[in-house]
């Protein structure tokens, strides 16, 4: 008998012998225990009762405390209404939350802030049931109430032994609107936990009373019963550590939420599952609705039924590894690697970039004559602070320098670059007064001629680091003798360095015309001091590190600590987004020039955090999907392994879905390289692989919002540049780990606002032991397969041309390399017969030109030639 039966044969066993007077009878003692779990429940007057919880740890049997198993439902005869309620503080007085201006995230905000979303609607109805029977493994719980029916069948797991699964069926004895929660197993100390979540929503380890900013910014757990949407739930589970540092979550069983594409049109805003870490009884346990009380599903005609799928996963661990559970074992977070099947490479894209960039008319490349020099940017058709249509901004200037230097294309490195440089240059306050090194806005408005920040007339330090020292770093990384560039870097560390508290904070952002702080109900929970390691890597003046250093020791305590994040966005009011990616990246770069082990700790439990930014659901399949005249399987448009651009209840991801914009892709790959956790890989790759369906035929330019499927890039053209550079910060990651570190090359600083990729190019990189420098000759290689990736070197001094190529598959590839010689650079000849290739640990395989390439699942080869 194998493990499985056994395992199976003894809870039957356990089952059976607790029967007292034959089947259909209530039992007197009934229980449930297998390998990982115990669960018992006493008859009392008010019904069955949980007596003892236990979780089988480390070395022994646990208790959990204060165990309940109180049953709740809500019903309400008449539909509950959507419209948003008067949120008032402690004191009763009103809250106006957010401002006026936010237009963007207003109504999101009162859909969110519903009586339905405050958990106020309808009738709650609470018991303990009064029978119970078991059939087969499974214990079967009812009650009668005088609206409906209950019946919970509950049994283990076959194959994981610290889950539950339980299955709750509701028949209407009235019409009306029914809403089943999950039952209460315990009843948690609401002073007393170590970590709680809700992935994309809230997290944090203590309750927090001030409800804005626990409810809109995830700061903590807002202390009323709030029900949350699925449509930003990164993963379908609400999980509790205690302060002993057991978990349990509950998550629905896949199927039961709502699709965000069921058919031909966006059904992102269906409202099936509602998710809460407060019960409606206002109890500390996670707990799920489904369906939800008013919305689809929720209306039943007397005699009507629905039923109710989750289950309960208790673990002797913290939180994190019962989140990768629910991602990998109930969700099968790498089914959509298994299912994809790539149309267009990411090379093939990065080609057709190229040439999207350096058009004026498709990229909206502008120029102006500002102050008497020419500046140049893209046009930005969002939203601005005062603008008339007339706003310009730059993106990603490590990919801009990156791109112009691996190619030595004369358009980028003669037009672009210059002018983009010009308009950098003029981005900082130069002048005397307060502002003198701060950033003077990241768009220009080119009717009135100035620049200014994205949402108000305000200065962010923020913005410093980002539109002046992250870009000027990575810009003086290729031109590092360039002396108005350092100058104006000096400047902007000391501004930075003036206005940093003496505990090693910032203000979120300073009024222009006042100079006074503004957004003072938060903290600058953003990785600001990163411009500081920044100044101190080009400048090499120490008093910028001790400063990044005091800083991210504040950020640590204040932001990491509890899992509080700022974000970026002014127009989303700063909800936390991608900015809490580059917090990882910031914290890990400190460590590499530290090696202070407190930084890459927190490092990577920011990263941790940032997983559960990542959709885990639903599971993609090859159902047919339709968008437009498009057909396409549901995998291909599928929200998995996708990122926001802000989630919870303020956020874009509301109504737009997740982005496209895979930024964090290669940072998962380096910290699944310092950590060996899986969950990094998967996710990096479910990011940034397969999304052909979401990109632009004509430019290769993917849509910002996933809503927007493949309408290109739409009001953001600048967009493109942060594309060129996540797309090759994520193949330089993949291919220092497939090659064991073997070949890696020098990584510059993260870029502004939307994640952690760095820049290449700028210095040359190993290669087994010899050096080359990244080379991107457009045009000149090729492959009939897809699947596989390539990166290019060349080392002029010993005349040898580098190719890198990279199955980015997880089934072995073949494929018929093509190189077309007159691509390659001008003057100089590639010898295609002296072709030589080397697996991803430098042993040579046997290989002549016109051989077809073979390569194993995400596996790595390199070929090298000579030229003359």
């Amino acid at each position: 008998m194998n493990r499985l039966s056994l395992y199976i044969f003894k809870t039957v066993l356990l089952l059976s012998a607790l029967v007292t007077d034959g089947y259909g009878q209530s039992l007197k003692a009934p229980k449930l225990e297998n390998g990982g779990l115990r669960m018992n429940w006493v008859y009392t007057k008010q019904g069955y009762q949980l007596q003892q919880v236990q979780v089988n740890g480390q070395q022994q049997w646990r208790s959990l405390s204060a165990v309940s198993g109180q049953y709740t439902i809500l019903y309400s005869k008449t539909q509950p209404g959507m419209d948003a309620q008067v949120i008032k503080d402690k004191k009763g007085v009103e809250v106006s939350f957010p401002e006026p201006e936010y237009r963007y995230i207003i109504p999101t905000w009162k859909a969110n802030t519903s009586a339905v979303s405050l958990n106020k609607e309808g009738d709650a109805i609470s018991f303990y049931p009064q029978q119970c029977r078991s059939e087969g493994n499974a214990l079967v719980f009812s009650q009668q109430t005088d609206v409906a029916d209950i019946e919970a069948i509950w049994k283990p797991d076959p194959v994981h032994m610290h889950d539950l699964r339980v299955t709750i069926r509701l028949t209407a004895r009235a019409a009306g609107y029914y809403s089943i929660a999950t039952p209460a197993l315990t009843v948690n100390d609401k002073k007393q936990f170590d970590w709680a979540v809700i992935p994309g929503i809230f997290q944090g380890r203590a309750i927090n009373n001030n409800f804005v900013d626990a409810y809109a910014y995830g700061h903590g757990i807002p202390d009323l019963p709030v029900v949350v949407r699925e449509r930003t739930a990164a993963a379908l589970t609400s999980i509790l550590t205690s302060k002993e540092g057991v978990t349990m979550a509950v998550t629905a069983e896949p199927g039961t939420a709502r699709h965000p594409w069921l058919s031909d049109k966006s059904t992102q805003s269906d409202w099936l599952l509602g998710l809460s870490m407060i019960n409606r009884n206002g109890q500390l346990m996670p707990t799920l609705y489904h369906p939800v009380l008013g919305q689809q599903k929720s209306f039943l005609n007397k005699g009507e039924s629905i039923s109710f799928n989750f289950r309960f996963t208790i673990q002797d661990k913290n939180w994190y590894p019962v989140y990768q559970h629910v991602v990998n074992d109930v969700y099968r977070f790498d089914q959509l690697l298994h299912l994809k099947q790539t149309h267009l490479s990411l090379s093939q894209r990065m080609e057709q970039l190229l040439s999207y960039v350096k058009n004026d008319s498709t990229s909206r490349w502008r120029t102006f004559d500002y102050k008497g020099i020419i500046i140049g940017a893209q046009e930005y058709l969002g939203g601005v602070h005062g603008s008339e249509k007339d706003a310009v901004k730059n993106a990603d200037y490590g990919a801009m320098w990156m791109l112009g230097t691996i190619t030595g294309d004369s358009i980028l490195e003669h037009t672009r670059l210059p002018q983009a440089l010009n308009f950098k240059l003029a981005q900082q306050h130069t002048g005397e007064g307060f502002f003198r090194g701060a950033a003077a806005g990241q768009y220009y408005l080119y009717r009135s001629k100035r620049f200014t920040e994205e949402w108000g007339a305000y200065t962010e330090p923020i913005a410093t680091t980002y539109y002046m020292m992250l870009d000027i770093g990575n810009v003086l990384l290729f031109e590092p003798g360039h002396p108005k560039l350092k100058s104006e870097l000096r400047l902007a560390a000391d501004w930075l360095l003036a206005n940093m508290k003496p505990e090693g904070y910032w203000e979120v952002a300073y009024n222009n015309a006042t100079q006074k702080p503004m957004f003072t109900d938060q903290k600058d929970y953003r990785p600001t001091f990163y411009g500081l390691l920044v100044a101190y890597k080009i400048l090499g003046d120490k008093k910028y590190l001790d400063a990044a250093l005091q800083s991210a020791d504040w950020f640590i305590k204040n932001a990491v600590d509890p899992g509080y994040f700022l974000g970026v966005c002014g127009d989303a009011r700063f909800a936390p987004d991608f900015a809490t990616a580059q917090s990882a990246q910031a914290l890990l770069d400190l460590y590499d020039i530290t090696k202070q082990v407190r930084f890459k700790q927190a490092a990577i439990t920011t990263a941790q955090y940032y997983t559960t930014s990542i959709y885990s659901h639903p599971i993609p399949d090859r159902s047919t999907k339709k968008n437009g005249a498009r057909s396409l399987e549901d995998w291909q448009i599928s929200q998995v392994g996708l990122s926001f651009e802000h989630g919870g209840t303020l956020g874009s991801a509301n109504p737009s879905g997740p982005i496209l914009l895979a930024s964090h892709a290669g940072m998962f790959v380096r910290f699944f390289e310092l950590t060996k956790d899986s969950l990094f890989l998967k996710m990096a790759r479910t990011a940034a692989l397969a999304k052909d369906a979401f990109v632009d035929p004509a430019t290769g330019v993917a849509s910002y919002y996933w809503s927007a499927m493949n309408k290109g890039a739409g009001p953001f053209p600048h967009h493109a540049w942060w594309q060129v550079g996540w797309i090759t910060d994520y193949l330089m990651s993949e291919l220092s780990l497939r090659s064991g570190g073997r070949i890696a090359f020098p990584s510059g600083f993260v870029t502004p606002k939307v994640g952690p990729h760095k820049t290449f190019g700028f210095g040359a990189g190993k290669i087994f032991g010899e050096q080359a420098r990244l080379a991107m000759m457009d045009k000149l290689v090729s492959f009939d397969n897809p699947n596989i990736d390539y990166l290019c070197a060349l080392d002029l001094k010993t005349k040898k041309f580098y190719l890198f190529v990279l199955n980015n598959d997880d089934d072995a590839q073949k494929a018929t390399l093509q190189i077309n010689s007159s691509r390659f650079i001008t003057g100089h000849r590639l010898q295609l017969d002296s072709i030589s290739c080397l697996s991803a640990d430098g042993k040579r395989i046997p290989f002549s030109w016109g051989d077809q390439v073979n390569i194993d699942p995400y596996g790595l080869q390199v070929y090298s030639f000579r030229f003359d």
